[in-house]
């Protein structure tokens, strides 16, 4: 099960399925050894020791990325985009995907070190790779990536409403230009956040029926805690601080999925408690510890300090011995999703 977890990383998630002529054998084979692990943090730490051993720096960059590819996946963005920086360092050949899709060179391997920054709540380093060569690519798709990314870099450190204005502007704007279509979808997303401005959303519908942003507005999926722009302070909307959000009754398609995930996690990939919620104001954590308490559930909240400087409360619940607290909270209408240990 582990091994078919990598490779649906290498076919989905990031698209890598293969090598350039030089580093097919080597690189591949320290993948294809780290899918034998028995669960990921294992995989992880074998590609970690190992990568160092490669013996050109063209199969350490593959390698590399493919390294970030999964720490992003896995949540690790601080790592994660030490890992995609690391790659983006090395002289060699791009990276290449799936199905003859265009390679990924050092500029695109900076801007995904970029992205999982901003995840991280990491602005100052999102920055500091924003202002690299980056910034006088030739590619108008990377150019449009900067652009974005210079505003959620700008939003990551809004304190208040008025902080966003300029940020709101710049991106009204950006979405009107032709030079920002690869990006687009993710500027309405930001806008429909930030505004609650209906036309935003009715835009994803009619334009991008099929992305993720869509789905998202539509309510079919639901963000982690972890995009930095679900923290930032909003005008006008009244949207869930949480990034989960609850309902007034499970959602019964998206339990077969979640039976089918706790039913191949690995053994060693032991699930401790089941997180709710993440807040930068401690009385929304404690209110919602209230609620999960009328519930039956004794929860806790934990903190966590983000690269940033910026403080989280985290609303988590143990689970049992019997592994059955995230469904328990499920059917009490609040969605989770699992911390291993």
């Amino acid at each position: 099960m582990k091994k078919n977890f990598l490779f649906l990383v290498i076919f989905i998630f990031t698209g890598f399925t293969c090598f350039s002529q030089n580093t097919a054998l080597t690189a591949k084979s320290l993948i294809d050894n780290a899918a034998k692990k028995t669960s990921l943090s294992e995989s992880i730490s074998y590609l970690k020791k190992n990568i160092s051993s490669l013996s050109s720096n063209s199969e350490k960059r593959s390698a590399y990325a493919f390294l970030a590819a999964i720490l992003e996946q896995q949540g690790q963005y601080s790592e994660a985009q030490k890992n995609y920086v690391q790659a983006a360092s090395l002289q060699g050949s791009a990276v290449q995907t799936a199905a003859g899709g265009a390679n990924k060179n050092s500029e695109q391997l900076v801007v995904d070190a970029v992205r999982c920054a901003l995840s991280a709540g990491d602005y100052s380093s999102a920055e500091t790779y924003l202002n690299s060569s980056v910034r006088n690519s030739k590619d108008e798709k990377i150019l449009a990536f900067v652009k974005l990314y210079e505003q959620w870099a700008d939003l990551c450190k809004a304190k208040n409403a008025s902080d966003t204005k300029e940020s709101i502007a710049m991106l009204k704007t950006y979405a009107a230009l032709d030079s920002m279509k690869t990006v687009r979808s993710s500027i309405f997303l930001t806008l429909w956040h930030l505004t609650g401005e209906n036309q935003y959303s009715e835009s994803l519908k009619k334009n991008y029926p099929k992305s993720m942003e869509a789905a998202i507005v539509k309510g079919e999926i639901q963000t982690l805690p972890t995009p930095f722009w679900y923290f930032v302070p909003r005008n006008g909307v009244d949207l869930p601080e949480i990034a989960v959000v609850q309902n007034s009754e499970p959602s019964s398609k998206t339990e077969p999925k979640r039976s089918e995930e706790a039913k191949t996690s690995s053994k060693n990939d032991k699930i401790v408690k089941q997180q709710l919620g993440l807040f930068r104001e401690e009385a929304n954590a404690k209110a919602l510890v209230q609620r999960l308490s009328e519930k039956g559930f004794k929860a806790e909240i934990a903190t966590e300090v983000r690269p940033s400087g910026t403080k989280y409360y985290i609303v988590v619940v143990n689970e049992n011995a019997k592994g059955t607290v995230g469904e328990e909270l499920r059917t009490a209408g609040f969605e989770c999703y699992p911390v291993f240990e």
